[in-house]
């Protein structure tokens, strides 16, 4: 009778909650990885329904034989009941009940039991405590008694592995009065985790030897959805059980006699011959089996990029959706945020997971390689797009590099580079001025307009000068020589940078950069000024142009007037050649030696 509860039990539990279970005792037939299909996608996996109790070790409050001691039943094999009495010696493996024997093989030709003391000279409370080592989630616990089953009994359960307990089940023929519960109540889903208590266990037959049998999810409302019940999935988890028998079921001895009356030998122990606590390994449906790990702890050996002893949660840079259990209908497994190839972290966001219609929540943390973005997916400020490469590539960005001077900012295009450039500044990257525009000395306007030059509007005549009999404009490449270079009162190195009108003259903003030939003190390196009548400049005699370089050789005719330099049409202005600073100085060390005199 009670070998088919126990079925009921467990092939009801099996239907409820874990429906790939036929025969929970018998191997099973499984794929090389059940956690993916045949298409490798992945699918929901639990591991194998075992007895978790077996073989592990139970802690006991009572155990007989330590001294030895007597202990009686009554056996009703043969001729009607008879008292029998025998002796519970610890120290003699013939005749020890120790607990390893509730959790080891019991055969029909070898039961053995577990014994309490007993109880005529110590409490009737006596405890077992399991430990299973990890979290399972419960499908039944049963005991098969040597001895009547007790009249009271609690079932404990822990999840942290005993540091806390709550109640699991409830057995009493007195309800009210030893737990303070009725021995009838209705399960709704609003008490779906509440222990209720039974008294239907003294009505099972026969009595001693009988088995008691729990079933956690049997009668549960939402045990038909067991996949979308976070509270019965929290209810039938567990990592240690532990059972408190309160109460024996006192018998009397042959001939009317109140076994509690016996001044020695009493009859009243408990006694159990299997401890059975049916289950699976807790993995979430994430796991097909369980392993030991180095340290000697039971995990899940968990797939669909989950971790943790019960795989419990996403693997490290798996955050672009939420851990979730795995269902029959659906894996849930754990997916990794989508950083290309430019980060090692990233962190789930709720909001973000939410606005993406619940598909992609991922954000990517200390992007790489000039990368930013919640997906490393564009150039970070000061850094551009190369498109002849793709994003992931670790060289996808290249910097900016604008012109500290002539870039209004350090950021560029994303797309095209382009650096923003201030008033007059062009280029790429800034770094020179636009049609139009000269360079000037200011780190604000780096480049201002050129100013429109209209020389025939300070000439008086309605003509222009006939250049030809006035000035023969320069043309070709002209050479320095000795004879040159000793005619003039001045020979100097000028950068030209800015020019404004001054009535009829063209006074241009030069830069002297070196002076070779001197015959006024008042004529030094550094800024000065270069003035030139606007008849001369007209007919290009000399020819000059801005933010040029030129070798000006002339007189100081006029220069008392007017500060700095004056050119005309008897001057040499000719663009600056660099090989000249070493001819010109030759020209100055036989200027010294008296050559000029000669010439």
């Amino acid at each position: 009778m009670e070998t088919l509860h126990l079925c009921r039990v467990v092939l009801t539990a099996c239907f409820l909650g874990f429906s790939n279970c036929i025969n929970p005792f018998a191997a099973q037939q499984t794929p090389p990885d059940p956690c993916f299909d045949e298409n490798e996608m992945p699918r929901r996996c639990i591991p194998e329904f075992v007895n978790a109790a077996f073989s592990k070790e139970v802690q006991v409050s009572s155990t007989c034989g330590k001294p030895p001691n007597k202990y009686c039943y009554i056996s009703d094999k043969g001729d009607g009941k008879m008292r029998v009495c025998q002796i519970c010696n610890a120290s003699d493996p013939k005749r020890a009940h120790p607990p390893s024997y509730l959790t080891d093989l019991n055969t029909a030709t070898n039961t053995t039991c577990w014994q309490s003391e007993n109880f005529y000279h110590s409490p009737q409370n006596v405890s077992l405590m399991l430990s299973l080592g990890k979290k399972f989630e419960i499908t039944y616990v049963s005991l098969q008694f040597c001895s009547p089953r007790p009249e009271s009994l609690a079932i404990y359960k822990s999840m942290d592995y005993g540091k806390s307990w709550v109640p699991f089940q409830f057995y009493s023929s007195q309800c009210r009065k030893m737990y303070n519960k009725p021995n009838k109540a209705v399960i709704t889903k609003q008490n779906e985790q509440e222990a209720l208590c039974t008294d239907g266990h003294t009505d099972l037959h026969p009595l001693t030897g009988g088995l008691i049998a729990f079933s956690t999810l049997d009668g549960r409302p939402s045990a038909q959805d067991f996949d979308n019940s976070p509270v019965l999935q929290d209810w039938v988890t567990a990592t240690d059980i532990k059972v408190i028998f309160s109460r024996p079921h006192f018998m009397k001895e042959p001939g009317g006699r109140d076994g509690k009356e016996e001044e020695e030998g009493g009859v009243y122990y408990y006694a159990v011959g299997e401890m059975q606590v049916g289950g699976r390994c807790k993995c979430n449906g994430h796991a097909s089996r369980c392993v030991k790990e180095k340290e000697g702890k039971l995990v899940c050996d968990c797939k669909h990029n989950t971790e943790g002893p019960d795989c419990d949660r996403c693997k490290p840079f798996h955050y672009d959706r939420p851990w979730q259990r795995a269902t029959s209908r659906e894996a849930n497994e754990c997916v990794a945020c989508e950083c290309n190839l430019h980060a090692r972290r990233c962190r789930f966001n709720m909001e973000l997971y939410k606005l993406s219609g619940r598909k992609s929540g991922g954000v990517c943390l200390n992007c790489r390689h000039n990368t930013a973005g919640r997906h490393c997916h564009y150039c970070r400020e000061g850094f551009y797009r190369d498109m002849s490469k793709m994003i992931k590539d670790r060289k996808a960005c290249k910097a900016c590099d604008c012109h500290p001077v002539g870039a209004a900012g350090k950021t560029c295009n994303q797309t095209t580079g382009q650096c923003p450039c201030k008033d007059g500044v062009t280029g790429l990257t800034c770094n020179r001025c636009a049609k139009g525009y000269q360079q000037s000395r200011s780190p604000v306007a780096p480049c201002i307009k050129i100013p429109a030059v209209h020389p025939t509007a300070v000439i008086t005549s309605t003509e222009e000068p006939e250049c030809e009999s006035y000035c023969k404009p320069a043309k070709g490449n002209y050479k320095v020589n000795m004879k040159k270079y000793c005619k003039k009162d001045y020979v100097v190195q000028v950068h030209v940078l800015n020019m404004e009108m001054v009535g009829s003259w063209a006074k241009f903003d030069v830069q002297i950069l070196a002076v070779y030939k001197c015959r006024d003190e008042r004529l030094k390196r550094g800024d000065s000024f270069l003035w030139v009548h606007m008849r001369d400049l007209l007919c290009k005699c000399p020819k000059i142009q801005l933010s040029k370089k030129y070798l000006v050789m002339g007189s100081n005719e006029g220069t008392n007037e007017r500060p700095g330099i004056m050119a005309n049409k008897n001057s040499l202005v000719i663009q600056w050649r660099d090989a000249w600073t070493r001819r010109l100085r030759k020209l100055q060390r036989r200027e010294k030696k008296g050559k000029c005199l000669k010439a």
